[in-house]
């Protein structure tokens, strides 16, 4: 089985830690389910340490990444989750969606193996404005457009019997976590080669002309003068939404996609 995160995922861990406000808001998202499976699942970041967690991840150099004491995995795609109907109370999906191959399949498939609810951590591509993208690297807004589902979609492949509740998420500025958007009140670090490595976004684009133009506006100022505003803000909705599907109590899934 190979996975893009084979190629890019090299050293990932390292760039990627669990930020605990953003935890307890996915940890809350799961109600009182007392087994999880965490789809997806990387090195681990966001799984819970108070319930039964099993990890489904398809790259093996992101599980050898996984820490000895994290939860047990197995690897395996969204799209085929070698699991029996019904058998978690939920299902967590953490920055991952825009790397299925089918994406309605492997929301189909999340369904399937659950009893409760669906929780996503994932980008609205209705939400455009961040400075990083919209400045300098207006690619990635392309990319991400291309690969986020809407809001509407994930309505649509849940089915009408489920209810799809997304909540903004708010980014501080002092993120712990390595994603896209954590960096947004510390533009120097999107310089940091090493720092971009931890976000699968650069991998899709050419990124020298973007960061010649961050690194130049930084050394003028001009960065400084333009976000003023931003200087003092503790958070910041970038767009990523915590998306909670609740399904009926004897949901039909099509797992046909």
């Amino acid at each position: 089985m190979t996975s893009d995160y084979d190629a890019i995922g090299q050293g990932y861990a390292k760039q990627r830690h669990a930020d605990p406000r953003i935890a307890n808001q996915l940890w809350a998202a799961l109600g009182d389910a007392k087994s999880v499976i965490n789809v997806g699942a990387g090195a681990g970041s966001y799984e819970p340490t108070d319930r039964m967690v099993v990890a489904v991840e398809p790259s093996a150099v992101m599980l050898a990444q996984r820490s000895p004491t994290a939860a047990p995995a197995v690897q395996a795609r969204a799209e085929a989750l070698p699991f029996a109907n019904r058998e978690f109370d939920a299902a967590l999906a953490v920055l991952t969606i825009h790397h299925w191959s089918d994406r309605r399949r492997g929301l189909a498939e999340c369904a399937r193996v659950v009893r409760d609810r669906v929780v996503l951590l994932t980008f609205d591509p209705a939400v455009g404005g961040f400075w990083l993208v919209r400045d300098y690297f207006p690619d990635l807004m392309v990319l991400d457009r291309a690969q986020f589902p809407s809001i509407a979609a994930y309505e649509a492949a849940f089915g009408s019997t489920a209810r799809v509740v997304a909540t903004p998420l708010p980014i501080p500025r002092d993120c712990a976590d390595g994603f896209l958007g954590a960096y947004w009140a510390r533009p120097a670090a999107y310089l940091d080669a090493a720092v971009r490595n931890g976000m699968s976004s650069f991998a899709g684009v050419r990124a020298d002309r973007g960061l010649e133009r961050l690194r130049d506006d930084l050394a003028s100022g001009a960065w400084q003068k333009r976000y003023e505003h931003l200087l003092n803000a503790d958070v910041l909705d970038l767009g990523y939404r915590i998306v909670i599907a609740h399904l009926a109590p004897r949901h039909a899934v099509d797992d046909a996609g």
